[in-house]
C-alpha cells in the first residue's frame, strides 16, 4: 500500500512539473506587447483633464503623515562652488533640491508624467540647466519605466520633454564640459521586452534631436558612460545584456562589455575583448565606470560578475 502511495505521489509531482514547464513556455512564447510611450502619455494627459474638472481641485490638502520614503537614491549632483547646494534623484520619488546641506529639501519633479528617475546631470557652468533621464536604471520588478529625457532651464520650476520615450530606462547622462548643447545618453531599454531603442545616443542641439551612435542588439543596452576629464573627445560606454521576466532574470551575457570612442561618441570600439584581460563571456553582468581625474589613463570598472565558481567535490 505504501509503495502504491509513493508511485501516485511521484506521478502527481511529475505531472505538476510538466504542467508548470508547459505554462512557462507558453507564457514566454505569448508574451504581451509592451505599452507604447504615446499610450502611456495619453493616460497621463487624461488624468490631468480629470483633475482640472474635479469638484475638489481647489480644496487645499495637507499631508499629515505617515512619512513615506522616496525609495532608492540613484544620483546626487553637487554644486562645485557650494557643496551645501545639491540635487538628489530617487528611483521612484522624483527630484529634490537642497540649499542648506540637506536640512530641508524642495521637490521639483512632482507633476510630470512619471516620477521614476535613472540619472540626472546638472550643467553648473551654464545656467544650472538640469537634465533628467527618467526610468530607474536598476532592473528590479519594481523598476518602473520612464518617459525619456526631461530638461529644465529654470532650476526645476518647469520641465520640457526631449524625446527618447521608448528607451524606458536611462543609465547615465553626460554633458560636454565646453558645449552644453552636446549631450550623451546611455539607454538601457525596456525591462520586460526586446526593443531597438537602447544603446548610446548623442545630441548636438540641446536635445531637440538625437542620434543613436552605438547599438548592439535588442537585449543589450547602455548602463553607464564616462567622459575623459582631460579630453572630451574620448568617452567610455558600458553595455549590459539583461533579460527579465516575472519568473526569471538573466543579468549577464556575452554582449556585455566596455566600448571606447575617440571621436566624441560618433564611433565606438569594444576594448574588453579576450586579449584585454577583462572578463568576457556569458557571465559578464552590469558594469560601472569612472575615470581618475588626475590621470585619465586610469579607468575603474566595477563588474557584477555572474560567472559561477567551480564546484568543489564535497566530502
Amino acid at each position: 500500500m505504501a509503495k502504491i502511495k509513493g508511485y501516485v505521489m511521484r506521478f502527481f509531482i511529475t505531472v505538476s512539473i510538466l504542467l508548470l514547464s508547459i505554462t512557462l513556455t507558453t507564457a514566454q512564447n505569448n508574451f504581451p506587447e509592451f505599452t507604447s510611450a504615446s499610450e502611456r502619455y495619453s493616460g497621463f494627459t487624461q488624468r490631468q483633464k480629470l483633475l482640472d474638472k474635479s469638484l475638489t481641485k481647489n480644496i487645499a490638502v495637507r499631508s499629515i503623515g505617515p512619512t513615506i520614503m522616496s525609495g532608492r537614491v540613484v544620483d546626487v549632483d553637487v554644486s562645485p562652488d557650494d557643496p551645501s547646494r545639491f540635487y538628489v534623484a530617487y528611483a521612484s520619488g522624483g527630484l529634490w533640491r537642497t540649499e542648506n546641506n540637506g536640512n530641508s529639501f524642495t521637490p521639483l519633479f512632482d507633476h510630470e508624467a512619471v516620477m521614476t528617475i535613472g540619472d540626472i546631470a546638472v550643467d553648473w557652468e551654464h545656467g544650472e540647466k538640469i537634465w533628467i533621464g527618467s526610468g530607474e536604471n536598476n532592473s528590479s520588478r519594481s523598476s518602473y519605466a520612464g518617459m525619456g529625457i526631461y530638461v529644465s532651464t529654470d532650476s526645476g520650476r518647469t520641465w520640457q520633454r526631449r524625446d527618447l520615450e521608448e528607451t524606458h530606462h536611462i543609465g547615465r547622462i553626460v554633458i560636454h564640459p565646453q558645449n552644453p548643447d552636446i549631450v550623451w545618453v546611455s539607454a538601457i531599454g525596456h525591462l520586460y521586452s526586446i526593443n531597438e531603442e537602447r544603446g548610446i545616443y548623442k545630441t548636438v542641439d540641446g536635445g531637440k534631436s538625437w542620434r543613436k551612435t552605438l547599438y548592439i542588439d535588442g537585449s543589450t543596452g547602455g548602463i553607464d558612460l564616462a567622459i575623459d576629464p582631460q579630453n572630451p573627445e574620448i568617452l567610455y560606454a558600458a553595455m549590459w545584456h539583461r533579460d527579465r521576466k516575472a519568473w526569471n532574470f538573466t543579468e549577464s551575457g556575452k554582449t556585455s562589455g566596455i566600448y571606447k570612442s575617440v571621436d566624441s561618441g560618433e564611433n565606438w570600439q569594444l576594448i574588453t575583448d579576450e586579449a584585454s584581460g577583462f572578463p568576457t563571456g556569458e557571465g559578464v553582468g552590469r558594469i560601472g565606470l569612472t575615470i581618475y581625474p588626475g590621470n585619465s589613463k586610469i579607468i575603474y570598472a566595477f563588474l557584477d560578475n555572474q560567472f559561477r565558481r567551480e564546484e568543489k567535490e564535497k566530502k
